[in-house]
């Protein structure tokens, strides 16, 4: 992993020894290479099981990308946590689609998944790893309490046991709550208690109380705004995921948290993350930074609160930033472009994101710009015609007299016919009866060939003209943040197999800001590290939770937007105001923002749009129009195979 615990990258490879990992009732496969005496000898013994923790976000078992996997009965890059939170919140949704054919993953966009998924058990799995490594964690650090950096471990590991509960919670509802080794069969707990439990734990390691009073926590608490080593969460991220956990209480436990959502995001926003504005490549935006090679030194780092964290030499994995590269190129796409060595063929997007990003075409040259820098003044002659806008009825396009007897005029003109006139009158007219530039009173109209805009000038010294057609150029104003390719590729989806149906996306490369690929040469895996939890979430937060009653400064939030607008754009000509701040710009905004990034079905599920009928996308619930679905597709299943072992767990309605 890039960047953090460099002397203690060797761990990556070793799993923590658990007793027992029935917390949840998954099936991983732990090898227990290394002893809990080894792991937990020293604090710097103790720092490496910590990085396992961080590790098991990003990897997927103990040989790098293939071998002696984490996860049991699923392809090993499958199973990787951020893959299968694309595949869980962005698939699903009108953001993404798959062409594979993998048994399970078709089901996924189509909305027809079962008990029995692939996917949907192994993300059940994946985290419900997490949670055992954590509580082991937890349970043997208390050898080294004494010591404060242990402390900080301590709370750190319990920060990202509450992370894996958060999405149990999204995804599963109902989950067995863990917090201790054990070989009992665990019951589930509902919704409202895993909210609470993860709600209590982020404000234990913030040292505060319900009501955010300081309390004694025996040093047990995160790290400063800012002081952790990169890829490690400090206050901040307890505050984020606060932030997160309280703009969907309405949802998953019925009572509306959104004065607590804008407490704990003004905390974030007021802390020492800032969003990214250095383009650091040049392009005229700083967004694609955030999702480079180098997003870890680029600038982009600034504004990652919580990441998974990539190498493509240290750790490999077909999950991560590897998966959203590759699966994302095909077609004709230059695999190259994107510092890799070729495309898998498999993700696209639907013309619902495509069509959140406004193209606003603009001509140039302008005529009205170029005929302000002539030095003159409008005169009585002008052009009437067929070629100008005005017709041959006119009024004529009236000409600068730039000269003695010399007029001039930038003039969007048609492929059709004109002449000069004076007066707006035929008794003064001229017009070219041998095509040769020479004026002949009452002369043949002249041709105009190609439509464009033309330098016109008529000189009556010499009873000559000329019609000179200026280079033009269409110059599209659009938010950056859109980064599609389209080269070969249909809009409209009518096979999702095939990979030109759908818009590519070209968000995340392996490329850095210099234009150098990452650092496998062979261009198999990735350097990009992916941000979990980043400070412009926290911005459209806040200002969903504004709109939802939470108090708040609406003016706070409408600059914290303007500046994600801001930056998307390259300019301020596209800042809203607050009378444009509604909830639907906001869900809108978090599509253009957030893309691919593993949040969109959370958002859908918030805004009751995720399976009704009034939000539709390609092939939603399986009909190519896209059509509404039963409620209780809002959440995933309990696994079959872990209901099938454990008497103690209930289904999930409608499965």
């Amino acid at each position: 992993m890039k960047n953090i615990f460099k002397s203690l990258l060797y761990i990556l490879s070793l799993s923590i020894v658990v007793s027992c990992h029935d917390d949840l009732n998954q099936s991983p496969i732990d090898p227990d290479s290394f002893t809990e005496e080894n792991v937990f000898a020293s604090v710097n013994e103790a720092k490496g099981a910590l990085a396992k923790l961080y590790a098991s976000l990003a990897l997927t078992g103990q040989n790098g990308p293939a071998g002696s996997p984490d996860i049991a009965d699923i392809d090993e890059g499958f199973s990787q946590f951020s893959r299968m939170l694309f595949n869980l919140n962005e698939i699903t949704t009108d953001h993404a689609v798959v062409g594979w054919g993998d048994p399970g993953l078709p089901d996924l966009h189509g909305m027809y998944w079962s008990s029995s998924n692939d996917f949907t058990e192994a993300m059940y799995n994946r985290l419900a790893q997490e949670v055992s490594f954590c509580n082991s964690f937890i349970s043997n650090a208390q050898n080294l309490i004494d010591d404060p950096a242990v402390k900080t471990y301590i709370a750190e590991a319990r920060f990202l046991r509450a992370f894996a509960y958060y999405n149990l919670m999204d995804l599963y509802s109902n989950v067995p709550l863990s917090t201790s080794i054990s070989t009992d069969l665990p019951f589930q707990s509902s919704r409202s208690e895993i909210f609470d439990f993860i709600e209590s734990e982020l404000l234990e390691i913030l040292g505060l109380d319900i009501d955010l009073n300081l309390i004694d926590t025996n040093g047990i608490v995160l790290s400063n705004s800012g002081s952790s080593e990169y890829g490690r969460v400090d206050e901040v991220a307890a505050q984020a995921l606060l932030s997160k956990l309280y703009l969907n209480s309405e949802v998953w436990t019925g009572v509306p948290r959104y004065d607590r959502c804008v407490v704990a995001s003004e905390f974030v926003i007021n802390s020492t993350y800032s969003i990214n504005t250095f383009d650091a490549n040049g392009n005229g935006s700083a967004y694609d930074e955030l999702f480079l090679a180098d997003n870890d030194v680029n600038g982009a780092q600034n504004e990652f609160i919580f990441t998974a964290n990539f190498d493509g030499l240290s750790s490999q994995t077909y999950g991560g930033s590897t998966f959203l590269v590759h699966a994302a190129i095909g077609g004709s796409m230059p695999a190259d472009q994107f510092g890799v060595n070729g495309g898998w063929g498999g993700l696209r997007t639907t013309k619902n994101l495509v069509n959140k990003f406004p193209v606003e075409e603009i001509e140039y040259p302008n005529p009205d710009d170029l005929n302000q820098s002539l030095v003159g003044s409008l005169s009585d002659w002008g052009l009437v015609g067929s070629a100008t806008s005005n017709g041959w009825d006119g009024p004529d396009m009236e000409m600068y007299e730039t000269g003695e007897n010399l007029y001039e005029l930038y003039a969007s003109l048609t492929a059709n016919e004109l002449k000069f006139r004076f007066n707006e009158d035929w008794g003064v007219n001229y017009g070219d009866n041998d095509t040769d530039n020479s004026l002949e009173s009452g002369g043949a109209n002249i041709p105009v060939s190609v439509e464009g805009v033309y330098h016109v000038i008529l000189n009556l010294d010499t009873n000559t003209y000329s019609l000179t057609l200026m280079p033009t150029t269409i110059i599209q104003h659009a938010d950056l943040r859109g980064m599609f390719y389209t080269d070969g590729q249909n809009l409209e989806i009518e096979e999702i197999p095939s990979f030109n149906d759908g818009y590519a996306v070209t968000k995340f490369k392996n490329i850095d800001s210099n234009g150098n690929q990452g650092s496998d040469s062979a261009g198999d895996f990735v350097d990009t590290d992916l941000p979990l939890i980043r400070l412009a979430e926290i911005y459209l937060n806040y200002a969903e939770a504004v709109l939802r009653g939470g108090g708040g400064d609406v003016n706070l939030a409408v600059s914290k937007i303007n500046e994600l607008i801001e930056r998307g754009y390259g300019m301020a000509d596209y800042n809203i105001t607050a009378a444009e701040l509604d909830l639907d710009f906001v869900l809108d905004e978090r599509s253009r923002e957030l893309y691919w990034e593993g949040q969109r079905r959370t958002d859908l599920v918030r805004y009751g749009y995720f399976t009704s009928g009034n939000y539709l996308w390609p092939f939603k619930a399986n009909v190519p129009g896209g059509s509404s679905t039963d409620e209780f597709r809002n959440i995933f299943p309990i696994p079959s195979s872990s209901i099938s072992v454990n008497p103690n767990l209930v289904q999930n309605p409608g499965y």
